[in-house]
């Protein structure tokens, strides 16, 4: 170095790194930018020290690194809010050296994959929960009820299947209170294994045990489970806390002992009566179970089963349910409810109806009533939802949310779908949740499963639509099986030819739904999926031939015909 050239040093945020060879990566490719003398690459901060010949320019550095990675100027203002070159909002550690401090509300699916995201981002997270870790699906809702429906299968092909002439049924014995041993021996396990031990041995998150409200727009108040109170200032912060069971207004029902769709899963008796207020997903599936576990079950229908479906999936289940002796009430309004002497008595339009308990499952409402959003200046929607854009930001710049408490579709996929890009937004990342190609199911025996537009949907949006409902006796997997319940139904623009919508009740229904949803995000036509390999004797060969059926008739093929 010569006697006039002076080194100047500088510290920059650096994106992209999820490990520490990544560090070792960046600290690689700066080295050899003309100019830079030495450079200290930390991948926990997120941050390069640079020692040097004057000052490269950012689009210098960023030319000399690989592409998955990229240097931004830190922040100035210690919240992470500072503008970099260009004017665009740079996120970056907290002030004075320190890493960028990211609250999160909650620890079910949403909350749990934005913390760990967020850490492997080199951010500092406290995680605030006050209640069960793990949330609503691992707890009281998508584990347990899978299992207790899975149990009420084994059941049900016990006491009758389509080859009972020749393998000798039986009436099984139920040991309610044995199943649900065993079924929250389960839960425990799996609450333990993905959400308990994980949030113990990451160091860059801390579990706050406590009820959290907003002072403001960085700072938190969390009553502290153990006593006390502590202020929690943060840089960014996840709204992750879901949702609850809901309660409808009809009279006499909140002085009753109802059971919620928790206290369903978690009753350790069958009653011999159940109603059940609803008509979708919780009520459809819990209904079900609990008849094929030996309830005698009538469901309470305000208007349809599945109503905001196409109508062939509530014409099919319903049927369904007939064949298995569960009572659907449909266009019944229920009145008033009381409870008298262990029996509850519903006033409904269809008369009056006796049961030994009641469950109420009629949605969910987020739970974010009680975190004070307002001084935060997070808008929520009339339902209470919290209103979020793509990239899962609210209205308030340095906040976002994910998951059941916000206005997108309540499943846990999509709730860590959520969490996972809300964190690589919080953390310098540009990441939009895109659910045009968003597979839901319903876990009846068969199952209920859609993706993409019904034709109703797509008459909505201005789309001249064509389709095809395929029986399953034309499906050889469904033959083979002696059970040819449900359809496919494939919806294709009229136009193009191109896949709009697939609705499917049908055996193994949930797993077809995904080449379906892969097709659809393919952008395939009819004619592409046709002529598509599918296996034989598969239900996904359903598929093939629903699309076949736009061109031919698939009576009239052989059987696996190309």
């Amino acid at each position: 170095m010569s006697i006039n050239e002076t080194l100047q040093q500088q510290t920059l945020r650096v994106t992209g790194m999820t490990c520490d060879a990544c560090a070792h990566h960046v600290q690689q490719a700066l080295q050899d930018v003309p100019g830079v003398r030495s450079v200290q690459v930390d991948y926990p901060a997120g941050s390069a020290r640079l020692t040097g010949v004057g000052v490269p320019s950012l689009d210098t550095l960023n030319a000399a690194l690989p592409k998955n990675y990229r240097v931004q100027a830190r922040d100035v203002d210690g919240r992470g809010g500072a503008t970099a070159a260009g004017g665009t909002s740079s996120i970056a550690p907290g002030g004075s050296g320190e890493r960028l401090h990211v609250a999160v509300i909650g620890t079910g699916g949403a909350a749990m994959a934005g913390a760990i995201r967020a850490a492997e981002r080199g951010a500092k997270v406290t995680v605030i929960e006050r209640g069960t870790v793990g949330g609503t699906c691992v707890n009281i809702g998508c584990v347990p009820s899978k299992i207790m429906i899975r149990a009420a299968h084994v059941a049900h092909t016990r006491r009758h299947s389509s080859f009972d002439d020749g393998i000798s049924a039986s009436v099984p014995a139920i040991h309610r209170d044995v199943l649900l041993a065993q079924q929250q021996a389960r839960v425990e396990e799996l609450r333990h294994a993905k959400y308990e031990n994980i949030l113990e041995e990451n160091p860059a998150i801390t579990l706050l045990r406590g009820e959290a409200r907003f002072i403001d727009d960085h700072t938190l108040s969390v009553r502290l489970s153990e006593g006390g109170e502590r202020t929690l200032a943060f840089d960014r912060c996840l709204i992750a806390v879901g949702a609850r069971p809901a309660l409808p207004p009809i009279p006499g029902l909140k002085d009753t002992p109802y059971w919620s769709s928790t206290d369903a899963l978690a009753a350790d008796h069958l009653p011999k009566r159940l109603l059940v207020l609803g008509a979708a997903v919780v009520a459809a599936e819990l209904g079900q179970a609990y008849a094929r576990l030996g309830s005698e079950v009538t469901m309470i229908a305000r208007s349809e089963l599945f109503f905001r479906e196409d109508p062939a999936i509530g014409e099919a289940i319903g049927q369904i349910f007939a064949d298995e002796g569960v009572h659907v009430l449909r266009q019944t309004q229920t009145r008033s409810v009381r409870h008298e002497n262990g029996e509850f008595i519903l006033d409904t339009s269809a008369g009056e109806l006796r049961g030994d308990a009641l469950l109420v499952a009629t949605g969910r409402t987020p739970n974010g009533d009680t975190l004070e959003l307002a001084k935060a200046g997070v808008h929520v929607a009339k339902s209470g939802a919290i209103e979020v854009d793509a990239q899962l930001r609210t209205s308030a710049a340095h906040i976002y949310a994910a998951g059941d408490c916000t206005d997108q579709p309540q499943f846990v996929y999509v709730a860590a779908a959520g969490g996972t890009r809300a964190a690589i937004n919080m953390t310098g990342g540009d990441a939009t949740l895109d659910l045009s190609s968003m597979p839901a199911v319903v876990f009846t025996e068969p199952q209920i499963a859609t993706v993409g537009l019904s034709e109703a949907e797509a008459h909505l949006k201005g789309i001249e639509t064509d389709s095809r409902t395929l029986s399953l006796d034309n499906v050889p997997r469904a033959l083979a099986n002696f059970d040819t319940r449900g359809f496919i139904k494939l919806v294709i623009e009229a136009a193009s030819g191109k896949l709009l919508g697939v609705q499917a009740v049908a055996d193994g229904a949930g797993e077809l739904i995904q080449t379906a949803a892969i097709a659809l995000r393919a952008g395939m036509t009819a004619t592409e999926l046709a002529d598509q390999l599918f296996p034989y004797l598969t239900m996904v060969e359903g598929l093939k031939l629903a699309a076949q059926t736009f061109s031919k008739d698939v009576k009239q093929l052989s059987c696996c015909a190309g």
